[in-house]
């Protein structure tokens, strides 16, 4: 069932939003050649402390996963694009890293991920990340009442299929509020004027992400992490959005 949010509502998301784009802006910052995946997930844990704020992740069991997650942020590297496990791994120059956080503060929750290229950037690294930047960007600009979650999805394989990229539909955007994971779902693909009718007061997280050259996947032994089933490198781009009368407000947003 879809929940739309009052102002009072989304306002107290924005809440959550603010703290895990400041979060998010930080491990930019801090993913540098030599660092650990281990020091950053350290990091989230310890501004999650500080904060008294609860991590979406934490516990998490869902159907998809190995559960319960014992980790507060997903750290995917290169070929690794949702679900990563951060481990003992020091970033090399190069790496594509995607970080996915998703954090709740006083019952009401947040989610937003981003890629970074440590080091020395690859031109079609750059193209690929920039890819789901845009992607998202073109999804957000039609996230506005009386619009469907077709455009949304159909917004995004746009960008995608620009960019020669083809584009997977097991996982995907979705509702978020009072949970990380809420109706409606929404798909990286998908046919303009079909679906869900978008409606002031629904918030949902929006994650185009993209492999380079295959929209099959596989899965670690880990029972989480997902990786491009033919190793090509991936990037993965999101932010909560909320649909409001006045057009899209992203609540995770940085500054």
């Amino acid at each position: 069932m879809v929940e739309l949010k009052s102002r009072d509502e989304i306002a107290r998301m924005r809440v959550a939003g603010e703290f895990v784009a400041g979060i998010l802006a930080e491990l930019r910052q801090r993913a540098e050649v030599g660092v650990n995946l281990l020091d950053l997930e350290s990091i989230v844990r310890e501004r999650i402390r500080q904060r008294g704020a609860q991590s979406c992740y934490w516990d998490y069991a869902p159907s998809f996963g190995r559960g319960p997650f014992r980790n507060t942020v997903c750290l995917s590297v290169n070929d690794a694009v949702l679900h990563g496990l951060p481990f003992d791994y020091v970033l090399r120059d190069g790496d594509v890293l995607s970080m996915d956080l998703a954090i709740g503060i006083d019952g009401w929750v947040a989610d937003s991920a981003v890629s970074v290229i440590v080091g020395t950037a690859a031109a079609e690294d750059v193209q690929l990340v920039r890819a789901t930047e845009e992607a998202l960007e073109a999804a957000i600009a039609v996230a506005v009442p009386g619009n469907r979650i077709g455009d949304i999805s159909a917004a995004i394989a746009e960008v995608a299929h620009g960019y020669g990229y083809p584009v997977n539909t097991e996982f995907g955007g979705h509702g978020l509020g009072r949970t990380m994971h809420e109706d409606p779902h929404v798909p990286n693909a998908g046919r303009a004027g079909r679906g869900y009718r978008l409606r002031p007061g629904l918030t949902i997280a929006i994650e185009p992400w993209f492999a380079r050259t295959t929209d099959r996947i596989v899965t670690d032994p880990d029972g989480w992490t997902i990786r491009s089933a033919d190793g090509s490198r991936t990037a993965h781009s999101e932010h909560t959005v909320a649909i409001t009368a006045d057009g899209p407000e992203i609540l995770t947003r940085v500054g």
